[in-house]
């Protein structure tokens, strides 16, 4: 199953995961049925199985971890914007796989969360999160409004820029993502998701590691880009890219907050605390929805 990479000039980082998994339902008209969220977590993991990622004349052969997570760096030449290539595992037909690569003259780019960034889904409180993990019909999942907009506009004001959606959420969830976006409108981008469940030391995996270990592997990757930063104040998004920005402020364009709405701050435990920034780094705006942020970062420059 590959989810949508990107990469730079000279390589690019391909992500999927092998599983075995149990054949999807159709409609009538040939699209993919209705699925509920728990069908996303019954697929089974294949530990350490080898993998075969075909990109031109070429076929590099990598192992899935222990989780059957492919999360590899590959040396590859491929023009600017969307390219496809092929992985196949274990003698199963090749399926065919997206990455998105940076041009060398980028500099600029665009990171979202997607949990009450992108989609209602009130995640910090941990029924609510359950419900929309494993019950919630995906269809019935809801856009947080203007924010499809904002994203469009971003990147039709930035030919070429990448687009990187960052979240805590299960690399399971990633098809059901990947149909909610494009349902809603939402542009294309990279998927940078986590494994579901315990590590060797804890119960549940940090994801305020995991969204800064990947921040910062951008700024290595793409020294020259600055990122306009997306998230919302009901987890730990502020407190994540003010730290991002004090370690990196080369890298970062500007920071763009969604306020959660106080039915939704209920449902989710409340806000999270305001972090103390200093916006002679990079500008610093927060809105209730995507119109409003739409509003600001224009008056900050970032969005004409």
């Amino acid at each position: 199953m590959p989810f949508p990479g990107y990469g730079g000039p000279g390589w690019v980082r391909v992500v999927g995961r092998v599983l075995i998994v149990p054949t999807q339902r159709r409609n009538k008209d040939g699209e993919l049925a209705s699925v509920r969220g728990w069908r996303s977590f019954v697929g089974i993991p294949v530990s350490f199985a080898a993998v075969d990622v075909h990109i031109g004349d070429t076929t590099h052969h990598v192992v899935a971890d222990r989780g059957g997570v492919v999360d590899t760096r590959i040396a590859a030449d491929l023009e600017p914007g969307w390219q496809t290539f092929t992985i196949s595992v274990e003698g199963q037909e090749p399926v065919e796989a997206r990455a998105f690569i940076v041009a060398e003259s980028t500099n600029f780019g665009v990171v979202s969360d997607v949990d009450d960034t992108v989609m209602v889904t009130a995640l910090p409180r941990p029924f609510i999160a359950f419900w929309n993990s494993f019950v919630l019909d995906e269809h019935a999942r809801i856009p947080v409004p203007g924010m499809a907009v904002l994203l469009d506009q971003l990147l039709r004001q930035h030919p070429g820029a990448p687009m990187v959606y960052l979240s805590t959420g299960a690399w399971n969830v990633a098809p059901t993502l990947w149909r909610f976006l494009g349902r809603h409108l939402f542009p294309a981008g990279s998927m940078l998701l986590t494994d579901w469940g315990p590590t060797h030391d804890r119960w549940f995996r940090s994801g305020r590691e995991h969204k800064l270990t990947n921040l910062r592997r951008l700024a290595t990757e793409f020294p020259d880009v600055k990122w306009l930063l997306i998230g919302d104040d009901g987890q730990h998004d502020e407190s994540i890219y003010t730290q991002f920005m004090d370690e990196h402020p080369e890298s970062v364009a500007g920071v763009a907050i969604r306020r959660l709405l106080p039915a939704e701050a209920v449902m989710a435990g409340g806000r999270a605390g305001r972090e103390p920034h200093s916006e002679d780094t990079a500008p610093w705006v927060s809105a209730e929805d995507g119109a409003g942020l739409r509003d600001l970062l224009g008056e900050a420059g970032i969005l004409h």
